[in-house]
C-alpha cells in the first residue's frame, strides 16, 4: 500500500472507531499468514502484555494460518498502532 493510501486508510478506520464504539472496547483483530511459525510468533509478540485472547487456525492444505486477537484498548489510536506494528510482518493480510 502507498504511504497516501495507508494515511488514509487509517482516518479513515480512525473516524469510524470513534463514531461506532465506546472506548475502552474489545477490538477483534483478523490476519492471514502464510504458515511459519517465526511470522505466528512475531505477530502474537506484538500482543504480549496485552491480555489479548488469540487464536489460530491453519488452512485445509495448511499453507496459511488465520490468527483472530481479541484485546481491550483505550482508544482507536491504539487499534491502529497495533495494526501498524503487525503490517512489518512479512506476508500478512489484515482483515
Amino acid at each position: 500500500m502507498e504511504k497516501e493510501n495507508t494515511d488514509e486508510f487509517y482516518a479513515r478506520l480512525k473516524e469510524q472507531l470513534l463514531e461506532t464504539t465506546s472506548w475502552p472496547s474489545n477490538y477483534l483483530y483478523k490476519f492471514i499468514v502464510p504458515t511459519d511459525e517465526e511470522r505466528i510468533a512475531q505477530i502474537t509478540q506484538i500482543f504480549d502484555n496485552a491480555g489479548a485472547v488469540i487464536e489460530s487456525k491453519k488452512s485445509k492444505k495448511g499453507t496459511y494460518t488465520s490468527i483472530s486477537i481479541t484485546v481491550k484498548l483505550q482508544n482507536p489510536d491504539e487499534v491502529i498502532a497495533k495494526y501498524k506494528e503487525v503490517s512489518q510482518v512479512e506476508g500478512v493480510i489484515s482483515l
